[in-house]
């Protein structure tokens, strides 16, 4: 068997055993808490139980017994509230209460958040959440308490946060529900006297809302906020104080309930009030959050993970927590009189949550300070909002009722305002839903940094599709693709951050099998634009203009290998029998973790660490000493054997080489005598792409195109020297030219291989 058909069974293999395990393997174990139990004992959720007795189906929860005495239940806080973290899947954590409704036990037992399994220890996270045992929501809301303090996880604050408040949202439902302890006396919440009147108010200006508290306004300065850092105990962030003034401003934040239509239309207007209104299901409630100075409410984590970790709304028990499909931005406030302010938004309570607009709240504003690459102190602040009473009318006390349950599914929750929203409702009524979706907003907030990614992308285009041209002027060509390269890896890799990994390869793969959303790939636009780029580029050239040229890590080992070679550090030369054993193992680790993904893609995110990306490119080597370690080595190996880590362990090359093949056109040329006599490309290609007899291997080329400037070399290419000869001498000897014929032997010096 030849190499070449050697080289094409072995993708055709890979191809084959990836649709066994398509075909193999089963959908994953149900997200239930019945599941989840046989990842647990009785003692370790209720302290003192030795068992859990049979399963309840409203709430679900599992009773657990001491001997024959109940001593507390276990119940998935998932299967109750929305538990969705930063990766957009619930954070799975079995909880244990007493018949108290106090918090007695907690474990994590599954989750997808990428900071948690591949940058932060998941002790710190299960540290954070053993702070909630011992906590009785509802007596702790009936006290006028919080939730207990506790460091928030710098580096992981939206997972911590979502977990901190579905646990005690959770223990809340449960505890109301099977009426443990304070339950019994009903919602802490709840108001039994008044409503909200929708009839009640008028259009009021600015000074008029704020005289009656309808906006309630809380102002921080840069001192201020410098203190609370001081008090924190935090040496660092206190040594690293805000820039500024103490008396500058550090943000004026206001909030007004703007479901109730009086002071909506006072601070929208009749039009955009109309369209919020369309976006909340009937008896839904929004606030408006407003703020101006240097720090931003909305910070940037919303953008990736689609939550705001920057502000909750607290009210007695509940913890509510906004993401993006609730959030509609503003441009202005209406209200006459009302300040310019850089930030406004109209949050949406989400469906399900338990929120009385009439009982007393609280927005609480979460300040971040880096004490390090990594590292992050927070305090908070609160702006206290009481709906003013001329906005009520008085109501019957309610019937104690039972809480509804949660939706079906977390897909359910999320959809439930816009359906609702949506009942009865003209299309093009529909489409005002939004002003524009997140992802729009997001893409019109990165509009720079596409001009810039679009601008590369256009210069390789014109490299590729003109490469015939460039490549005949060795050093001006060296020196684009090394500027290139240069960029790539410093603005393209360090600064954006867009880089490709094959996690998402896998992520797409599996979203294929389920619950595939255009908006999820969207949410990052460098990285779809990048991978739309790619997928294109499959087509013309394969895998090589992204890893020869768009790939940050790429570019870092070749500069440096660059560098090295300056410094004359040996290079090694891989025997070819030894290098086309080793180059399949990248296919065969891609193939592994395209297996393992099927059944647990967190796992395969965890297992994708063997990428060095996110160590040396986004995390700029800001990790443990032992991610930073093994990108080093992989760095250190490429400064010996040229793009090392390409060669023979990037999974990702290999997941592109295998729709690569399926490309349109052969642009790299080759002459008759490539490989035979002529060797030269075959030893001077960087990763060893060509074969010995002289034809390219599509799967490992990376289109650096220093083959084709020997093609085109008239003093290095053994085929164009014998051209370029025979043209002087044709010259030397037609009539009138001079008879001085420099030495043939001279001009001919060459390498042949």
């Amino acid at each position: 068997m030849s190499r070449r058909t050697c080289g094409q069974a072995v993708v055709k293999v890979t191809l084959l055993l990836i649709a066994v395990l398509c075909w193999a393997t089963a959908r994953a174990a149900p997200e239930t808490l019945e599941h989840f139990l046989t990842k647990v004992t009785a003692s370790e959720i209720v302290p003192g139980a030795d068992r859990f007795g049979p399963l309840r189906a409203d709430p679900p929860v599992a009773p657990a017994y001491r001997g024959e005495e109940l001593v507390g239940y276990a119940y998935l806080n998932s299967q109750l509230v929305d538990a969705d973290g930063y990766s957009g899947k619930p954070i799975q954590i079995v909880v244990g209460l007493d018949t108290a409704g106090t918090i007695v036990g907690l474990k994590l037992v599954a989750h997808s958040e990428p900071i948690v399994l591949i940058g932060i220890p998941e002790k710190r996270v299960v540290d954070y959440l053993a702070s909630f045992i011992g906590y009785n929501p509802l007596r702790a809301a009936a006290e006028g308490k919080g939730p207990p303090h506790a460091d928030i996880v710098s580096g992981a604050t939206v997972t911590v946060l979502v977990m901190g408040e579905s646990v005690t949202r959770s223990a809340v439902r449960v505890a109301r529900a099977l009426r443990l302890g304070a339950a019994a006396s009903g919602s802490v919440a709840a108001s039994a006297a008044r409503a909200l009147d929708p009839k009640a108010g008028s259009i009021l200006d600015w000074k008029a809302l704020l005289d009656e508290g309808a906006v309630r306004h809380m102002h921080l300065t840069v001192g201020e906020v410098n203190k609370a850092f001081v008090d924190s105990g935090n040496e660092v962030a206190a040594s690293r104080p805000e820039a500024g003034a103490p008396g500058d401003a550090f943000i004026d934040l206001y909030v007004a309930l703007v479901s109730q239509p009086a002071i909506g239309r006072s601070l929208l207007g009749d039009e955009e009030f109309a369209n919020v209104e369309r976006m909340l299901a009937p008896g839904q409630q929004a606030v408006l959050v407003a703020g101006d100075g240097s720090y931003s409410f909305k910070g940037s984590a919303y953008v990736r993970g689609g939550i705001f970790d920057r502000i909750e709304l607290v009210q007695g028990a509940e913890t509510i927590r906004f993401r993006d499909r609730q959030h509609r931005r503003m441009g202005t406030l209406h209200a006459a009189g009302a300040p310019e302010v850089r930030e406004i938004g109209v949050f949406a309570i989400p469906a399900g949550d338990e929120f009385d607009p009439v009982a007393p709240w609280r927005l609480q504003l979460l300040v971040q300070r880096a004490t390090g690459a990594l590292q992050k102190v927070f305090v908070s602040f609160s702006l206290d909002y009481r709906l003013p009473e001329r906005y009520t009318k008085e109501v019957a006390p309610p019937a104690q009722a039972a809480p509804s349950g949660p939706p079906a599914s977390a897909a359910a929750a999320a959809a439930a305002p816009v359906a609702a929203s949506g009942a009865g409702a003209p299309a093009d009524e529909l489409a005002d839903l939004e002003a524009a979706p997140m992802w729009q907003r997001i893409w019109l907030g990165k509009s720079f940094a596409l001009g810039v990614l679009a601008l590369m992308l256009g210069v390789l285009t014109l490299i590729f599709f003109f490469q015939d041209i460039l490549v005949r002027h060795e050093k001006l060509f060296n020196v684009v693709r090394m500027t290139f390269l240069v960029f790539t890896l410093l603005w393209l890799g360090w600064v954006a951050q867009a880089q490709l990994s094959v996690v998402n390869v896998l992520t797409f793969a599996n979203a294929l099998r389920g619950g595939f959303r255009w908006s999820s790939f969207l949410i990052d636009p460098l990285i779809f634009v990048l991978w739309c780029s790619v997928a294109a580029a499959l087509l013309f050239w394969g895998r090589g203009p992204f890893c020869g040229w768009l790939c940050p890590f790429g570019a870092l080992q070749e500069i440096s290998n660059a560098i090295a070679k300056r410094l004359r550090v040996p290079q090694l030369k891989i025997p070819w029998a030894v290098h086309e054993r080793l180059w399949p193992i990248k296919y065969i680790i891609f193939l592994g973790l395209f297996g393992v993904s099927l059944g647990s893609l967190a796992y395969a995110e965890v297992l994708s660490e063997i990428e060095p990306f996110k160590t040396a490119i986004v995390l700029h080597f800001m990790r443990e000493w032992w991610f930073v370690a093994f990108a080093l080595m992989l760095l250190g190996a490429g400064l010996f054997v040229e793009r090392f880590f390409c060669r023979y362990l990037c999974p990702l090359g290999a997941a592109l080489a295998i729709p690569g093949r399926l490309r349109m056109f052969d642009w790299l040329k080759r002459y008759r005598e490539c490989g035979n006599p002529c060797m030269r490309c075959f030893k001077e290609c960087p990763v060893e792409a060509i074969h010995p007899e002289g034809h390219i291997n599509p799967n490992e080329c990376i289109s650096c195109l220093h083959c084709q400037v020997l093609y085109h070399h008239d003093h290095k290419c053994p085929v164009r020297v014998q051209r370029r000869l025979k043209r002087e001498k044709r010259a030397a000897m037609a009539p009138g030219a001079a008879r001085t014929v420099a030495p043939a032997a001279a001009a001919a010096s060459v390498d042949a291989g």
